[in-house]
């Protein structure tokens, strides 16, 4: 069946449709990793956006539980240059096109992705439509430029947990060498705009009992729990739309140890007074060079947000801490009187490097 993509600029690209069937629209966006399309697939900081692939062939060793990093695909739509229908891999349970079918996300194969990165890195990310049920290119456009853009939106609201819940399970059998496993002597409360699994695995694994609050909850509602830390998760959407989250993180400022990661970091920064600002096309990969300025050493870092915190906005008693190499912008950050750190990137990495998870364990000595 053909499938088109269509961009709010007019370009529009035809190919072959793959997993479910209908119209979807989001912010047209890239990733450079080249595993890890499942966990990208299920990260909820994807909502609201049409993922496109930059490696060629996507779908070669299928799909499995273990590697979902929420409950369900995120994703609006999924874009890629050539299908594997037939996976080879001892661990999967279903391969790529009936994984989408089932969870209902429509894909595209069959198109240049290089030529659709190479325009979202001139125009900027742009909104588009996924359809296999419009063929009219004029029609698609039209919807594409009609559709609601990422700035100013609230996502989150749509990937939290209805409830509260604990979680107990640390790093499986292929990646639990990569954090030394401890006992659980610590209390977290992990705070969830849109939180990665694996982050929940790396807390546990380092040592923590973990109780998980949805984004929305309340500085009081945390400090309830009368946690030993608090951790704040990563999630979609644009960070100064989060006025209510900002004000739970402000309200937890000195009063316990913090730790964020992505959206959380965003949140840290604005909970400081910091401004934050949308990039042209954002970080989404996992081979991001950063740069720490503590230790004087270079990081490859998994990453994925279209946001960033403005260095120049925050107080003098915040330092920024790493730096992307590609683009100079703020990827890490720390208050120098509090016990409290942040990165931009994800050290947690499902899928990618683990240069950055001593950062679990400096939360963990943090609330020491």
């Amino acid at each position: 069946m053909q499938a088109k993509l269509a961009l709010e600029d007019g370009s529009v690209y035809t190919g072959r449709a793959f997993g479910s069937t209908g119209e979807t629209t989001g912010e047209v966006v890239f990733n450079t990793s080249l595993t890890g399309y499942q966990e990208v697939l299920t990260d909820p900081s994807y909502k609201g956006q049409i993922v496109a692939m930059t490696y060629p062939l996507i779908g070669n060793y299928g799909t499995t539980a273990e590697d979902q990093e929420s409950i369900e695909v995120q994703v609006e739509g999924f874009v890629v240059r050539e299908l594997t229908r037939v996976p080879s891999n001892f661990r999967s349970h279903r391969d790529l096109n009936t994984y989408l079918a089932a969870s209902n996300v429509i894909g595209i194969e069959g198109i240049d992705t290089r030529a659709l990165v190479r325009r979202l890195r001139v125009r900027g990310a742009m909104t588009g439509v996924l359809s296999t049920t419009d063929g009219d290119d004029r029609s698609l456009v039209a919807k594409a430029k009609a559709a609601p853009g990422m700035k100013g939106r609230d996502l989150v609201r749509e990937v939290v947990p209805e409830k509260a819940y604990t979680w107990d399970r640390g790093l499986g059998q292929f990646a639990e060498h990569v954090i030394p496993k401890r006992t659980r002597t610590k209390r977290v409360v992990a705070i969830d705009y849109g939180m990665k699994w694996n982050i929940l695995r790396c807390l546990t694994q380092v040592g923590c009992d973990v109780t998980v609050l949805p984004g929305t909850a309340t500085a009081k509602e945390v400090l309830a729990h009368d946690p030993d830390g608090i951790f704040l998760s990563n999630g979609p959407g644009d960070p100064a739309a989060l006025g209510y989250a900002v004000e739970t993180v402000a309200g937890l400022l000195e009063k316990k140890p913090i730790f964020g990661i992505c959206l959380g970091h965003q949140l840290l920064g604005q909970a400081f007074g910091g401004k934050t600002f949308k990039l042209k096309f954002g970080h989404r990969g996992s081979n991001q060079p950063v740069f720490n300025s503590l230790t004087k050493q270079v990081e490859i870092t998994t990453q994925n947000h279209g946001f960033a915190v403005d260095p120049e906005s925050l107080p003098k008693e915040v330092e920024p801490t790493h730096i992307n190499l590609n683009d100079q912008t703020l990827e890490g950050m720390r208050h120098t009187k509090l016990p409290v750190f942040s990165v931009q990137y994800h050290p947690e990495a499902a899928a990618g490097p683990h240069d950055s998870t001593y950062l679990f364990e400096e939360f963990w000595k943090m609330m020491g």
